[in-house]
């Protein structure tokens, strides 16, 4: 067990945290009843991954280079590469954000953290790698005692997260679309079947593969349900405006505390730190695979110099824009999301053929109860980016 529940703890980064405050102080508890079909879909597509990681022994890069040749895996290589560096520079501007809360400018914070994150990879084991990562995901807890604190009103939460409630207003529909397109990304997928193949889970073991991409689905989406809570019982409360995390956590302090306010920025440091060590690494896997090169944690620099290379590179070029005045942060964050819009559903189709290929899976292939819940899943998520895409031009 790790790889199902890093790579879910990571969808909290600072886009998706960002996005679930923004959900709370907006709108308040009405948002939380998209908790539990986003958890369902998000368990349905991990549980995917790591069946068809365990079973062929293979990253989702290399075997949809089987299925179609390199030239389009190619292109969705490239694809991936610029959507995951867009990415990734949502995660160094959080760690500049994140920082300047608790005063550390960013011509200090961004090196440090660019450093910490590259020696993190570069000199240690898969085994190492993953224990610091699971300790990073413990540390979302901070975001749980942070809700307590906020002292909801527990039953109109509990009101709000089983009974459904859609409000016909743009701001409403465009913040339900982009909470479900936080839940699962391209580069999710690649990162947890690489994941499960660096780790070497047999077969016998896939039960618990699978208990591990659900439990990070749950526990992930718990984080997520306590964030818009403490931000819906404090700021949607006193109606107090807010656009960042900065303002989110400034305005919980004169109404929660202190230690809601610093836990909650420190539960967004450690997201942006997080993030900003697995989507590089991510991107690495991903395009390596893709293109036939070697890659993997556990490999030395001279074994695998393509993996390490796009790894250093993505990060020092991340750290480098993000501390250049006046970066079109925005735009280039509105194309990544048009780019993960478009990826997506390609990504979602080829992995449901993929499971369902007896060549590749043989008795493990999809059931059809599982199809029918990973085909409307499917079928949601591109219906749902296409939505974002044309919501971004309005």
């Amino acid at each position: 067990m790790g790889p199902g529940i890093i790579t879910a703890s990571v969808d909290n980064d600072a886009g998706g945290i960002t996005t679930y405050s923004l959900a709370g102080a907006q709108f308040g508890y009405l948002l939380l009843w998209t908790l539990i079909p986003m958890t369902v879909a998000l368990a349905v597509v991990q549980e995917m991954g790591v069946r068809m990681g365990v079973v062929s022994g293979k990253g989702l890069a290399s075997l949809i280079r089987e299925k179609t040749g390199v030239r389009l895996v190619f292109f969705i290589m490239v694809l991936l590469l610029a959507v995951n560096f867009g990415n990734t520079l949502a995660e160094f501007s959080g760690i500049a954000v994140s920082g300047s809360i608790f005063g550390i400018p960013p011509y200090e914070s961004l090196p440090l953290a660019a450093l910490f994150v590259w020696l993190l990879v570069v000199r240690g084991s898969y085994r190492s790698v993953e224990k610091i990562f699971l300790v990073g995901s413990a540390l979302y807890a901070s975001y749980i005692i942070s809700g307590f604190l906020a002292h909801p009103d527990w039953k109109l939460a509990a009101a709000n997260t089983f009974i459904p409630h859609i409000t016909p207003t743009a701001a409403f529909i465009t913040m339900l679309v982009a909470l479900v397109g936080t839940t699962i990304s391209p580069w999710m997928q690649f990162y947890i079947q690489a994941s499960v193949v660096e780790k070497g889970i047999p077969l016998k073991h896939l039960i618990y593969s699978r208990l591990d991409a659900i439990a990070g689905s749950i526990v992930t989406n718990v984080v997520a349900f306590f964030i818009i809570i403490a931000c819906a019982a404090t700021i949607f409360v006193h109606g107090i405006p807010v656009n960042t995390v900065a303002d989110v956590s400034a305005a919980l302090a004169p109404l929660a505390g202190n230690y809601a306010s610093a836990l909650f920025a420190f539960g967004f440091l450690n997201a942006s730190l997080f993030a900003a060590s697995i989507l590089p690494l991510s991107t690495a896997h991903s395009v390596c695979e893709g293109i036939g090169f070697e890659s993997g944690v556990s490999k030395t620099f001279r074994e695998a110099p393509v993996f390490y290379g796009l790894y250093t590179g993505t990060i020092v070029l991340a750290a480098f824009f993000i501390s250049l005045p006046n970066v079109p942060l925005l735009s280039i964050l509105y194309l990544s999301q048009v780019g993960n819009g478009i990826l997506l559903p390609v990504i979602l189709i080829y992995m449901l053929v993929i499971a369902n290929d007896k060549k590749i899976m043989g008795e493990y292939v999809n059931t059809r109860m599982f199809n029918y819940i990973a085909g409307a899943t499917v079928a949601i998520m591109i219906g749902l980016s296409i939505a974002l895409i044309f919501i971004g031009f309005l």
